[in-house]
C-alpha cells in the first residue's frame, strides 16, 4: 500500500558534478533523504518511473543501507517494478554502471560520497545515473533540483518488515521485485573480456621477482580486488592491504593521493614493491606508483592510451575511436592522440561531459587528473580497470623487455613523446565566500595580466573554459579560469564541488618539457608555483599558507 508524507523543501539540494553530497547528520534529518529521493523518480527522464528497472547500491559508508531501504519504499510507490540491488546494498560505482548497462537498466542510484571520508559526523552521498550507465547530465539534475525546489509531498509503500539485503536472489512484493545480485560477478566477467588475464598470469609465473600492492583503503573495491588479482590472476593474499568495506573506511581518508594514501606509499617505498596501486571509497578512482616513480594521473591515462591498441584485447578488437581529458588534466595524452592521428577531447570536469562522446562513438579512453581514468567499457571512470590496464601494459612490454618497470615504461614514453610536468595543490573546506571572491577578482584582472612576465614566464591569454558539447551542443561556461604562459605552460584555479563543507580551491600547473624528464616536478614546477600563489593572493583571500594536499 503506497501512502503520501507531506513535506516541504529543504535549501541546498542541488546535485553537482557527482550527486548530492553533504554530512551525514544532513540527510538524516526528517524528510530530507526522502525528499531528493523523490525529487529523482519525479524527474526521470522519460518515459519515467512507472514500471522502470532500477540498480542501487553504494560503497559501504554509514547511513548506506537506511537509504537503500528509504529508495525501495519510495521508488516502489512511484512506480519502480524493478530494484537490482547489490548484496548488502554493496555496489562500486564502476559496477553499478556495469550492471546497468547489462541488464538494459532504467538508471541507477548510487549511495557514496566517493573519495570523501566516513562514519556518523563525516560524509554521505546520493548519485543518480541515467540509463546508459552514467552520470545524469545537467539538463537531469537541473530537473532534479527543480523538483526538490516545489515538493509538497513523497509518496512511499509500507512494509511491514525491511528488504532482506543479506540474501542473493529475488524477493516479490506487491507490484514490484527486489533482485539481490553479487556485488562483484557481473563486473569482474566484463573485465575478462577486456583484459588479457592469460599474459598476466604468466608474466606472474615467470616473473617471481614482480610485486603487487594494492589498497582499497577500506573501501568498496575489497571484494573486487581479491577476486581479480588474487582469485583471477593468483597474486597473493599479501598483495591486498586494507580490503574489508568499513562504514567509517577504519578512520581513514578514501582518497587514493600520496598524503592520504601513506600507508601504501610507505609499504611500496619499504618493500620495494614494483606496482602499487589503491582505490578510493566507491571504486572509481586509482593510484599507481613503484618504489622508485609516482605516476600522475595524468600520464596514467596518457601510457594506458600509448598502449592500449597494442596489447589490450578490448582495443586491439574494437581500435581506437578518440581521446578525452578533463580540462585541468596535463595535455600528456594530447600528444598521444597526435602521435596516432586520434581525435582529441578537452572537456570540463565531470565524468558525464564524457558520456555523450562514448555513446556517439567518438571516445575510447579518458581520465582526469583527479585520479580518475576509464573506457567506454562503461559509463564511469573505473579504478580497478586502471590498474589491471597497468598489470597488462607491463606483462606486455616484459615479453621484449625483460626487466621493464613502471619507472622504465614512463621513461620509454617521455622518449617518445615529452614529459608533461604537473602538480595539484589543493585547499580544503576553505570559506566558501573568501574563494568565490578571489576567483571573481581574478577573472577580473584577467586581461591585465596578458603579457605580464613572472618567474621568467610570459602570460599570453587568461580566459574561462567554455565547452559546447559537439553531441547535443549544450554549453558550459565558467569551468575554471585558465593562465596560459608563451611557452604553453598553464596555471588553472577553480572550485571543487566534491566537499561536503566549505570550498575546496584547487590550482593546476603545467609545464612541458620535450628534453628534461627526471627532475623533481615540485622542483620544475616552483617557478610556476609561485607565479600562481602571486597571481591569485590566495593567502589573502583563504588565510592559507599551505595547501592540504599537494598531487
Amino acid at each position: 500500500m503506497s501512502v503520501s508524507v507531506a513535506t516541504a523543501p529543504f535549501d541546498g539540494q542541488k546535485p553537482g558534478t557527482s550527486g548530492l553530497r553533504k554530512r551525514v547528520v544532513v540527510f538524516q534529518q526528517e524528510h530530507y533523504t526522502e525528499n531528493f529521493v523523490q525529487a529523482i523518480f519525479t524527474a526521470m527522464p522519460a518515459p519515467g518511473a512507472q514500471g522502470a528497472t532500477l540498480v542501487v547500491g553504494g560503497d559501504g559508508r554509514y547511513y548506506m543501507r537506511d537509504v537503500v531501504q528509504k529508495i525501495i519504499r519510495i521508488g516502489a510507490a512511484n512506480g519502480i517494478a524493478r530494484f537490482i540491488v547489490g548484496q548488502d546494498g554493496i555496489l562500486s560505482t564502476p559496477a553499478a554502471s556495469a550492471i546497468i548497462r547489462k541488464h538494459s537498466a532504467d538508471g541507477g542510484i548510487i549511495l557514496t560520497a566517493s573519495h570523501n571520508p566516513g562514519g556518523p559526523t563525516a560524509d554521505f552521498g546520493i548519485k543518480y545515473n541515467t540509463r546508459n550507465g552514467g552520470p545524469a547530465p545537467e539538463s537531469v539534475t537541473d530537473a532534479i533540483y527543480a523538483a526538490t525546489l516545489s515538493i509538497k509531498e513523497y509518496r512511499q509503500v509500507a512494509l511491514s518488515a525491511p528488504v532482506d539485503l543479506a540474501t542473493i536472489g529475488c524477493q516479490h512484493f506487491d507490484g514490484f521485485d527486489v533482485e539481490i545480485v553479487d556485488c562483484v560477478s557481473d563486473y569482474v566477467e566484463l573485465t575478462k573480456t577486456i583484459f588479457d588475464f592469460d599474459l598476466i598470469r604468466r608474466f606472474r609465473e615467470q616473473t617471481p621477482d614482480f610485486s603487487l600492492l594494492f589498497d582499497a583503503l577500506n573501501g568498496v573495491t575489497g571484494p573486487y580486488a581479491h577476486r581479480i588479482f588474487v582469485d583471477e590472476l593468483g597474486f597473493s593474499e599479501s598483495s591486498l592491504e586494507q580490503c574489508t568495506p568499513l562504514e567509517d573506511f577504519g578512520g581513514c581518508h578514501p582518497d587514493p593521493n600520496l598524503t592520504y594514501a601513506d600507508k601504501l606509499v610507505a609499504r611500496v617505498e619499504r618493500e620495494k614493491v614494483s606496482l602499487g596501486a589503491a582505490s578510493d571509497g566507491d571504486g572509481d578512482r586509482n593510484m599507481v606508483l613503484s618504489h622508485d616513480w609516482f605516476v600522475t594521473p595524468s600520464d596514467s591515462v596518457a601510457v594506458i592510451a600509448h598502449y592500449a591498441a597494442e596489447c589490450i584485447p578490448y582495443f586491439q578488437r574494437l581500435g581506437l575511436r578518440g581521446l578525452a581529458r578533463s580540462m585541468p588534466t596535463s595535455c600528456a595524452i594530447d600528444r598521444v592522440a597526435a602521435a596516432k592521428g586520434l581525435e582529441i577531447f578537452e572537456v570540463p570536469t565531470g565524468w558525464k561531459f564524457f558520456g555523450n562522446l562514448m555513446d556517439a562513438g567518438r571516445l575510447s579512453i579518458c581520465g582526469e587528473e583527479s585520479f580518475g581514468t576509464g573506457s567506454d567499457h562503461i559509463r564511469e571512470k573505473d579504478g580497478i580497470w586502471a590498474v589491471v590496464a597497468w598489470l597488462n601494459i607491463i606483462a606486455h612490454v616484459n615479453q621484449t623487455q625483460p626487466g621493464a618497470s613502471v619507472r622504465s615504461i614512463m621513461r620509454d614514453f617521455f622518449q617518445t613523446h615529452g614529459r608533461n610536468y604537473f602538480t595539484r595543490y589543493d585547499y580544503e573546506e576553505v570559506a566558501a565566500d573568501g574563494a568565490a571572491q578571489m576567483i571573481d577578482d581574478l577573472r577580473a584582472k584577467g586581461p591585465a595580466l596578458v603579457g605580464q612576465t613572472i618567474n621568467g614566464y610570459t602570460i599570453t591569454d587568461v580566459n574561462d573554459f567554455e565547452y559546447t558539447d559537439p553531441i547535443d551542443h549544450s554549453v558550459s561556461r565558467n569551468q575554471g579560469l585558465r593562465v596560459i604562459f608563451d611557452d604553453s605552460s598553464r596555471i588553472i584555479f577553480r572550485l571543487s564541488g566534491t566537499g561536503s563543507e566549505g570550498a575546496t580551491v584547487r590550482i593546476y600547473i603545467e609545464r612541458y618539457d620535450p628534453t628534461l624528464f627526471d627532475l623533481d616536478a615540485q622542483v620544475a614546477l616552483k617557478p610556476l608555483v609561485d607565479a600562481a600563489l602571486q597571481i591569485s593572493e590566495l593567502t589573502k583571500y583563504t588565510g592559507r599558507t599551505e595547501p592540504t594536499v599537494i598531487t
